[in-house]
């Protein structure tokens, strides 16, 4: 026996024979022959009908047909770009007709903390956005047997069981354009700082796939964060994922703050993803970038601790997607995570509402894959996709400095390196207080100038050495006249890495410094005075020898000759001053 399938036809006036007959000649020739049509009264339904057999509805209401026209118009302006899309704008409402296609519903069986599970809707994708009944937006997370739980973005309140689902055959994505450069958004790419609307040129998912081996080069241009001791033993390249790690209140946003600070006039586009935080702490960070001039290329994509947790789960790849359209035009972007940590509670949260077993600290299976596939969307594009990048710098949040926690242990296995800051050294005055034994980059002298490179020489070894060092002679009394050198050397060391926040040097500076503190020019200056030192020797080679600052700047070479004169002269400063 075959199936019956019963169509709803809601109006609020009978179609007459005519009209019927044509209804189910459109349904037999779609369903096959078994189908038949019950008419329901339904007054508010004045501007058309509404035909529903199983869960399809054929929306033939004059709402149902604006939202059609709408849904055309959008497509047509997404795909086309330019001075020509008035023409094409015209063609298509010329040409534009309703049409009959079905319009997949669902309903909500049950809402509460930010998530909605709803039956019927068969066909819906994973990370497709939902629209139900309210207007509320949501996004589907979770793929059931029978349902599918999906994370709302909006207010739940609207929303109780019962309420319609209609599926937009959208990924979840973000608007993106040139104009979103100096403004802080939402994750959903909304502006959130009073300054009005933005207007987008064009719309990107907020997931995609990273590029392949063949559409990558070698990370081989340096990312200067203008930070002595990363630049210089922890060099950061253009497409490059480096970590930062640490305890809380340790200097981890500084660092990244410092290298967006320093891009300016250097043509990079810094994209900050803020995961948790207070909204204060945005504001005042604005302010500051503001200050120094670094506002006018950065986007602040904020998800504050107030918001709920799908807003600050997607923020991350929100923010990717954006720094995607710069690096697509073959621009170069850096795009700070802060902080990841965060970010995996946020999703911890929501797996454990979807349902899904827990696993190593209560976090899902998936929380690997969770960062995996936003980190490696960073990269140096090929030249013949215009050679743009993407540079990472994702910030972790340890606990009392525990690197071997699950979260931490994740993401330093994805990531290219990391630079880890130690609660000691910087309680201790150290700043940035990073602890040179576990730092690293994975790149390494890749990413550095020729002159960088020279200029560092045996620094790392030089500050291991006095580590070891001041740990085995903290309790000595009586040390030799060599160890008492090598200990003050790798003091002098220590206090010239030390770099108050928002003053990056160039690149010609960290190579002054270091050619000066190498060749022992620090050794005997009081450690109280060095940063004096630092700043009046720099301002000399700044005033009277401006040719070795731009030559350095320019070529970023340091040939030997330049190296004895740097010595030279930093020597002879030092015998007149």
């Amino acid at each position: 026996m075959v199936d019956e399938k019963k169509a709803l036809l809601y109006s609020s006036i009978k179609p007459d024979a005519t009209q019927e007959g044509k209804i189910l000649k459109f349904l037999t020739s779609k369903y096959g022959e078994n189908v038949t049509l019950d008419w329901v009264e339904d007054k508010s339904v004045t501007d058309g009908f509404r035909l529903e057999i199983g869960k399809e509805v054929y929306d033939w209401t004059r709402a149902g047909r604006l939202e059609q026209f709408k849904e055309r118009i959008g497509k047509t302006v997404g795909k086309n770009k330019g001075d020509n899309i008035i023409p094409l704008i015209k063609e298509t409402v010329k040409d534009w007709q309703p049409s009959g296609a079905p319009i997949e519903f669902g309903v909500v069986t049950s809402v509460g903390d930010g998530i909605a599970t709803v039956s019927g809707l068969k066909d819906a994708t994973y990370g497709e956005i939902l629209l139900f009944s309210e207007g509320i937006r949501g996004m589907v997370l979770d793929l059931r047997e029978n349902e599918i739980g999906c994370i709302l973005f909006d207010d739940t309140d609207a929303i109780a069981e019962g309420s319609r689902v209609k599926r937009t055959g959208r990924s979840a994505g973000i608007p993106v354009g040139n104009d979103y450069l100096g403004r802080v958004i939402n994750p959903l790419g909304l502006a959130i700082d009073g300054k009005g609307d933005i207007e987008a040129e064009g719309y990107r998912a907020i997931e995609s796939p990273a590029p392949g081996i063949i559409d990558r080069q070698p990370v081989n241009r340096p990312m200067e964060t203008g930070i002595l001791c990363i630049d210089s033993m922890f060099p950061i390249g253009r497409g490059q994922r480096e970590l930062i790690i640490g305890d809380r209140q340790t200097g981890k946003t500084a660092i990244a703050l410092d290298t967006i600070v320093n891009q300016k006039g250097k043509d990079v586009i810094c994209i900050y993803v803020s995961i948790g935080q207070k909204a204060s702490l945005i504001s005042q960070m604005v302010t500051n970038l503001k200050k120094h001039g670094a506002m006018d290329y950065t986007i602040i994509v904020n998800a504050s601790a107030s918001d709920a947790a799908p807003i600050q789960y997607i923020a991350p790849y929100s923010g990717c997607a954006l720094a995607e359209f710069f690096m697509h035009q073959g621009k170069d972007v850096l795009i700070v995570y802060d902080d990841l940590s965060k970010h995996a509670i946020a999703y911890r949260s929501l797996s454990l509402l979807l349902d899904r077993s827990p696993g190593r600290e209560a976090y899902p299976g998936d929380v690997f894959y969770l960062h995996s596939r936003l980190l490696e969307r960073a990269a140096h594009l090929s030249d013949e996709l215009g050679g743009g990048s993407i540079t990472a710098l994702p910030i972790v949040e340890t606990q009392a400095g525990d690197v071997a926690a699950y979260i931490p242990t994740n993401i330093i296995s994805i990531t290219d390196g990391q630079i880890f800051l130690e609660s000691e050294l910087f309680f201790e005055g150290q700043r940035p207080a990073v602890n040179v034994g576990l730092s690293v980059s994975r790149v390494g002298g890749d990413a550095q100038t020729k002159a960088m490179k020279k200029a560092s020489g045996s620094l790392r070894l030089d500050l291991a050495q006095y580590r070891e060092m001041e740990v085995f002679t903290q309790f000595s009394s009586d040390l030799d006249d060599a160890t008492q050198k090598q200990l003050t050397y790798g003091h002098g060391l220590m206090y010239i890495l030390r770099q108050p926040q928002y003053k990056p040097y160039s690149q010609h500076e960290q190579v002054i410094l270091l050619v000066a503190a190498l060749a022992k020019y620090f050794m005997d200056v009081p450690v109280k005075q060095i940063a004096e030192e630092t700043a009046k020797l720099l301002a000399h080679f700044e005033t009277l020898h401006a040719d070795i600052c731009s030559k350095i700047e320019s070529t970023g070479l340091l040939t030997d000759e330049d190296k004895k004169a740097i010595i030279n002269i930093a020597n002879e400063y030092k015998k007149n001053r």
